[in-house]
């Protein structure tokens, strides 16, 4: 189960990462229409709240586990 979660958390990093260099071209690229440009970043900014909030929920519910490397 942990696999999958990890592989999900990673797409959705890549897909955040690929948004966002999306935005950067669009806004080099094109200097009059920064419909595009807005659009690339909200969808950074949506899927980047949308993975938080997943993590936080994945960790209430006990799925996930933080890392201590101070456990005996």
């Amino acid at each position: 189960m942990t696999v999958v979660i990890k592989i999900l958390v990673l797409l959705i990093f890549f897909v955040i990462v690929a948004s966002l260099a999306s935005g950067a071209y669009y806004l080099v690229r094109d200097g009059s229409d920064r419909k595009r440009v807005v659009r690339a970043l909200t969808v950074r900014i949506t899927l980047s709240v949308a993975l938080f909030s997943v993590l936080i929920a994945l960790f209430l519910f006990g799925v996930i586990e933080p890392n201590d490397p101070f456990r005996p």
